[in-house]
């Protein structure tokens, strides 16, 4: 089954890599967004897929150093801003996802996702590592686990938005994978700012990467590219919260800091091979 999967996540990125660089890139030519705000200059290749990101929230807690280590792989170095290393939440809107040069699709493009992220940094480049990222699309998620290698897992999501107002109601429904749930509704609560490079909210929110490991134990990089965030202070009314309950982290109670964002337009590249690393503990119950 791990070699039919591989197979399958090689025949995607192939096929996806090659149509965005030849037709994708010829229907889209136009330029991207300025870069000269990102830590390291964009790809050379071309980028393959465009989303949008839609009322997200960044909950965020400070957390120990010590259990990251203890749950990310040795050769992923976990990340501290003066000393203190940090675990976020965000749910979130997935809008018009598509391969450059093709339109979105609808019922397939549009979603709503819950993620788990801490941050990392390899080979001097600044990123996220997912413990889960959980989606109300079984296309999405089986998708995103063949190609990204992402621990995608499907659930049951209630979101609604009001205006700036949304609730967010989740349950983790993806067989064998051990339960979690999220109950929180949030609204912006300040003026639209964008972070100042060195502060805790540039740290936490301003990185060009995610990081995954294929079964293999082979550590992948793929590269992400948008505009600043822009970024509003929050008021966050969390009801119930075990999305950290399978690996036994400390997000009880509210976090420390929170963000609200409306909407920002990304691109991603292909995930690119960094070099092997140790398997990450397998979330209990998880094949």
């Amino acid at each position: 089954m791990d070699v039919l999967r591989r197979s399958f996540g090689t025949v995607i990125d192939v096929a996806a890599g090659g149509f965005a660089g030849t037709v994708g890139a010829a229907i889209e030519a136009h330029r991207l967004p300025p870069d000269d705000h990102r830590p390291w200059p964009l790809p050379r290749e071309p980028w393959v897929m465009a989303q949008t990101w839609e009322h997200l929230l960044f909950a965020h807690w400070p957390v120990s150093k010590s259990w990251l280590e203890s749950v990310v792989p040795a050769s992923v170095p976990i990340d501290t801003f003066d000393g203190e290393a940090w675990l976020t939440i965000s749910p979130f809107q997935m809008r018009h996802v598509r391969l450059r040069g093709l339109p979105a699709v609808p019922g397939l493009s549009d979603f709503h996702e819950i993620n788990v992220r801490t941050y990392v940094t390899v080979g001097g480049k600044p990123g996220i590592w997912f413990f889960s990222l959980d989606a109300d699309t079984r296309f999405g998620v089986q998708a995103a686990r063949l190609w990204y290698r992402l621990p995608y897992f499907f659930a049951t999501v209630g979101f609604e938005a009001h205006g700036e107002r949304v609730s967010v109601a989740t349950q983790r429904a993806h067989a064998g994978a051990p339960a979690a749930t999220l109950s929180v509704r949030y609204a912006p609560a300040g003026d639209v700012v964008r972070a100042r490079h060195g502060t805790l909210d540039w740290w936490l929110t301003e990185r060009y990467c995610l990081y995954a490991h294929d079964d293999d134990g082979i550590l992948l990089r793929a590269e992400i590219h948008h505009p600043p965030w822009p970024l509003q202070n929050a008021d966050a009314r969390i009801a119930a919260n075990t999305m950290t309950d399978g690996f036994t982290g400390p997000t009880r109670g509210a976090p420390a800091l929170v963000h609200y964002s409306r909407r920002l337009d990304v691109v991603t590249w292909r995930p690119r091979v960094v070099g092997e690393t140790r398997r990450r503990p397998r979330m209990p119950g998880v094949a």
